[in-house]
């Protein structure tokens, strides 16, 4: 297997648009050679934790109405329709839960549920209950979520994972490292994707003719 490194953020509009894109060239072909991990990074770190009202972030992050404009557009044109709180949450939490389901192996599952409820469903993923939620739907235990959510556990390791991730260069989000070596930035379309499967596919192909 090949590792496939994520960074990325729930409540980012282009992690969406990248999870959707990377689903649909992974479903074309099931053979995949990516063993995937994500990772948090968190695009606002100092966002307290009861979140802000999400006009007001738009008027307050430079660039934050174009993008959800583009964003819309690009849902739309993949049938997608994007249903939005009227909070913008603290994602602390969020990457908490990605965390445990890493260790539950339920971590692209749970992302699936993040980005559903914050971008489809209008859910507060900053709330524990929703959380809690969330995982249940995902299959992890929904009670020992809600229970590990109401202390500190793992706050300081999102932290340090958060900053080791800047301090290796990523700036951005989404960020796909593939084999530890090879960085893709962005919401990159699934032909992509299918063109990297299909490139590893060979190479191993070769590497076994010889």
């Amino acid at each position: 297997m090949i590792a496939l490194d994520i960074f990325s953020d729930p409540v980012c509009p282009w992690c969406l648009i990248g999870k959707l894109e990377l689903d649909r060239a992974l479903e074309s072909r099931p053979d995949h050679p990516f063993r995937i991990v994500w990772h948090p990074f968190r695009l606002n770190p100092q966002m307290p934790p009861e979140g802000m009202d999400r006009l007001e972030y738009l008027r307050l992050k430079p660039g934050a109405a174009e993008a959800a404009r583009a964003v819309v557009d690009r849902a739309a044109a993949m049938g997608l329709d994007l249903h939005l709180p009227a909070r913008q949450p603290d994602t602390t939490d969020a990457h908490r839960l990605m965390h445990w389901a890493g260790l539950e192996g339920a971590q692209s599952r749970v992302m699936s549920g993040l980005l559903r409820a914050h971008w489809q469903e209008a859910r507060d993923i900053g709330d524990s209950a929703e959380l809690a939620a969330i995982a249940g739907q995902a299959g992890l235990d929904a009670a020992m979520i809600a229970h590990l959510l109401e202390g500190d556990a793992d706050r300081d390791e999102i932290a340090r994972r958060e900053e080791h991730a800047r301090k290796r260069g990523i700036q951005s989000v989404p960020t796909f490292i593939v084999a530890d070596t090879h960085a893709v930035n962005g919401a990159q379309p699934a032909s992509l994707w299918q063109q990297v499967i299909d490139e590893i596919a060979g190479t191993a192909g070769a590497a076994g003719e010889g």
